[in-house]
């Protein structure tokens, strides 16, 4: 490279939407729902902050409404998990705040959905309920 040349610049890509399909949902809330069932992830259990980095991606992407305070509380978690002084009772809220959002969601979905979210609202409610013990 020629000393003289300019430094190339790092321009980030614009944000292009996200297109999930079926297949591609199904499989993100089947790999959720086999996360959670499997009991609590431990504080340095990555597969976790992946799930919630997925789920928010796909959210984002969606065009339903009502979706954006399920995005909120996945940020919300991500930081509380990244935070080393985060109180166990604060995650327990968070995570049954995620599953009444999800019921509400759940309620709202006619399609092939409703169990697997009525399911996934059930264990992040759970999930919650064992934290706040």
């Amino acid at each position: 490279m020629d000393s003289t040349a300019s430094t190339p610049q790092n321009t980030p890509l614009p944000a292009v939407p996200l297109d999930v399909t079926d297949q591609q949902n199904s499989a993100l809330l089947t790999d959720t729902l086999n996360l959670l069932s499997a009991g609590t992830p431990g504080k340095n259990d990555t597969h976790g902050l992946t799930e919630i980095d997925r789920w928010t991606e796909v959210l984002r992407a969606s065009e339903r409404p009502g979706l954006a305070k399920i995005t909120q509380e996945l940020g919300l978690l991500r930081d509380q998990l990244h935070a080393s002084d985060t109180q166990t009772h604060d995650l327990a809220e968070t995570l049954a705040s995620l599953g009444n959002e999800t019921a509400k969601v759940a309620e709202e979905t006619a399609d092939n959905y409703r169990a697997p979210l009525t399911q996934l609202s059930k264990l992040l409610i759970k999930l919650g309920s064992a934290l706040s013990r």
